[in-house]
């Protein structure tokens, strides 16, 4: 509600679906980088464009679109998607509501001027994750232009049926490194791929020689006790997240029995194999210690939340293929309209 003797804010319940919550913290979990400040992981929409996931772009187009008829264009938005975390909790420095508990979907909407001077609490355990949209009339200020120029030069590079127009590409290895002491280019942290990854019960594995810098942009295999599957991934980036989409469609992939994926075997670590995966382990994961209490609400027991057979992999790793594959044609039909307005927007590409 909004309070006319007060600041101008207003708080929505429920405006995102708890579906919408999990595809956007799909997207960050596996594309993020390392933020602007100690602390804070990153994902913004020109970084989806540089890493080859321009399609990415279009849940966040949706949700936007449909914020514009609750908003006036000066707001500043801030939704809550809520993943398990302590601490984090919203305020503002006068007016009502002062203080505002993070719920799944909630949107809150205030001015970004002195009328809404705002802080959050220290997170003390787990992740906070929020997405964050600026509304202006001041075109200085609009990125659309600058964001439709990237997608144009972006697709530009890709032919419309190039094989790997969907295959993510990494940015370069320091933007994924997470150290102390985040102002120096101390080696002491860990990579956050690398991370998400073991924190969800696995392992990666390199048959390739190439040093560690270049490990990342080589083909992996996922590694899961002493098992590893053959099916090989392009980068970090394309396990990230398919491994990502396994979590949040895992209960579609589950089986019954204990199958084998079809096409892809699976193996036993061979002692070199083991040596090698320990190696690398401790090359990403220098601070495992720091690692853990970074994302602490999925080191531990996040593996141990859901059953797992190799078969929901492969039929993840599928899935997930046709899931960027509509979205990427969809980018493609809209990118034609977009250009047009010179403006970001929800085209219904079923109904055209």
């Amino acid at each position: 509600m909004v309070d006319d003797d007060g600041p101008p804010r207003l708080i929505l319940q429920d405006f995102l679906t708890a579906e919408e919550c999990k595809e956007l913290e799909f997207i960050h979990k596996s594309c993020c980088t390392i933020g602007y400040r100690p602390g804070v992981l990153s994902t913004t929409l020109s970084h989806l464009i540089a890493t080859n996931c321009s399609h990415l772009i279009l849940p966040f187009v949706r949700i936007r679109e449909r914020l514009k008829d609750k908003v006036e264009d000066f707001f500043g938005c801030e939704f809550e998607l809520f993943v398990e975390f302590t601490g984090g909790l919203f305020h503002f420095q006068s007016g009502e509501p002062k203080t505002v508990v993070p719920t799944t979907g909630e949107v809150v909407i205030y001015t970004a001027d002195s009328r809404n001077i705002h802080s959050v609490d220290e997170v003390l355990r787990g992740e906070r994750l929020t997405l964050t949209l600026w509304f202006t009339r001041d075109r200085d200020h609009d990125e659309d232009s600058k964001l439709i120029s990237l997608l144009s030069q972006s697709l530009l590079n890709h032919a419309v049926k190039d094989p790997d127009l969907y295959l993510p590409l990494p940015a370069p290895s320091n933007m994924y490194w997470f150290s102390s002491d985040q102002a120096t280019d101390s080696q002491c942290g860990f990579n956050i791929c690398w991370a998400r990854i073991h924190a969800l019960g696995f392992d990666l594995y390199s048959s390739g020689d190439a040093c560690s810098c270049e490990l990342l942009m080589e083909p992996l295999q996922l590694v899961r006790g002493m098992e590893l599957c053959e099916l090989r991934f392009n980068n970090i980036l394309h396990v990230l997240q398919v491994v990502q989409f396994y979590i949040w469609k895992s209960f579609g992939f589950q089986s019954n029995e204990v199958e084998r994926p079809k096409g892809e075997a699976i193996v036993s670590c061979s002692k070199t194999q083991q040596e090698k995966i320990i190696k690398l382990r401790s090359i990403y994961l220098d601070d495992l210690q720091m690692a853990e209490t970074l994302l602490k609400s999925c080191f531990g027991d996040m593996s141990n939340r859901f059953s797992f057979d190799w078969t929901a992999i492969s039929k993840a790793t599928e899935a997930w293929k046709w899931y960027t594959n509509k979205l990427q044609n969809d980018l493609i039909m809209s990118l034609h309209y977009w250009m047009s307005e010179q403006s970001l927007f929800f085209v219904p590409i079923d109904e055209l």
